[in-house]
């Protein structure tokens, strides 16, 4: 898959509600994620390590209210999307969120993605 495909594959499926069949379709073996400085353990290795870091989340949330995920951005192997979310969590309330996300891709899968957000 191209970039622009792999990109337009991702949204699709965060639309859908999807991102576990997002990353064990399109994220590389090797893949690297970041989230933003200061947030603990923010970089995670491997697509089953990004997987389990995701199922945590989502066992971390009580209700999802909203989310809106933009067309993407693609600029070579790099593309970019935002989100926006509102996400009532088990353990510290209401927030909203809105978030940057910047992905790489290398033959056909995502190999690196990095988070840039605001809570509240």
């Amino acid at each position: 898959m191209s970039t622009q495909e792999v990109a337009e594959k991702l949204v699709q499926y965060c639309r859908e509600g999807k991102n576990v069949d997002a990353i064990n379709e399109l994220y590389a073996d090797n893949i690297v994620s970041k989230e933003m400085e200061g947030v603990p353990n923010n970089v995670t290795t491997g697509k089953a390590n990004v997987l389990a870091k995701t199922i945590d989340w989502y066992n971390s949330v009580e209700e999802i209210h909203s989310g809106v995920i933009s067309d993407p951005l693609v600029a070579g192997n790099h593309f970019t999307v935002t989100m926006d979310m509102d996400v009532t969590y088990k353990k510290s309330g209401r927030m909203p969120m809105s978030e940057i996300a910047v992905f790489e891709v290398k033959d056909g899968k995502i190999v690196a993605d990095q988070f840039y957000y605001n809570i509240g």
